[in-house]
């Protein structure tokens, strides 16, 4: 049997396929990203669920349940696409992790689409138990929801190329500590759990624009209201955050930190 190298590298495909399944696996077994990940938006769930501290402009326990588990599922997604994915990311910059990965035929746009990959195989478990919780609670989504799974994988998109913007430049303290304070501002005032039009004039429509309303507005379109206007309008900004995230990982990621 011959030893001799077959001289090629492995395809890119199969190295970001490979990557991906280490870092799902990675993801899965650090118990603060997945209390960060789903226990997070399963108490936010069930909490404003079933009180009305919180108003959300609609009267009723079944119509907060109905606007409710959408925004917690994009809540989900921007919970492990961007807050996780840039302080794991983060830290093993620092403990030079991806380091070594710069020395493998894995690129920086693979890198992101294998995260993005990884996330979205950690999401498919969130979204399950978020949608099982919000059916015991009373949700019953008007639309078939077929909508929602482009929603989320651009949402994913676009928030993990934005988490890896951020940790590929910052040390791992600093990453830390700005991703769960964009984590806070979003949830609050990003049009996540409050829907952006609830916003004065103004300040509605900036809102609007961000990628966490975009996200939100778009499953609550695609589970509830089946409205494909606002799915389209969704899907529009998401890809412009996408591009625009994307562009800033080549130009800035740094393997090093």
């Amino acid at each position: 049997m011959s030893l001799a190298p077959v001289g090629r590298a492995a395809p890119a495909t199969a190295v970001v396929r490979s990557q991906a399944a280490l870092e799902w696996r990675l993801l899965m077994s650090n118990g603060e990203q997945v209390l960060l990940t789903l226990i997070i938006p399963l108490v936010l769930l069930v909490g404003l669920g079933l009180t009305d501290f919180v108003s959300l402009g609609v009267t009723g326990r079944e119509a907060r349940v109905d606007l409710l588990v959408p925004s917690i599922m994009a809540l989900a997604v921007m919970s492990s696409a961007f807050t996780a994915l840039a302080i794991s990311t983060g830290f093993d910059r620092r403990g030079e992790a991806i380091k070594f990965l710069g020395t493998t035929p894995l690129s920086r746009t693979g890198l992101l689409a294998a995260k993005a990959l990884a996330v979205l195989g950690v999401q498919a478990v969130q979204l399950v138990i978020i949608g099982a919780v919000g059916l015991l609670l009373g949700w019953r989504p008007e639309s078939t929801g077929l909508w929602a799974i482009p929603v989320i994988v651009l949402g994913t998109a676009a928030f993990a190329s934005w988490g890896l913007a951020l940790a590929g430049v910052l040390r791992a303290e600093a990453t830390l500590a700005l991703a769960n304070a964009i984590y806070l501002l979003l949830l609050m005032g990003g049009g996540v759990i409050i829907p952006a039009d609830l916003f004065p004039g103004p300040i509605a429509s900036v809102v609007g624009l961000l990628p966490s309303a975009a996200l939100a507005d778009g499953l609550r379109a695609a589970l509830d209201s089946g409205n494909l206007a606002v799915v389209g309008s969704s899907l529009g900004i998401l890809a412009v955050w996408t591009l625009a995230g994307a562009f800033v990982v080549h130009r800035t990621f740094r393997w090093t930190s």
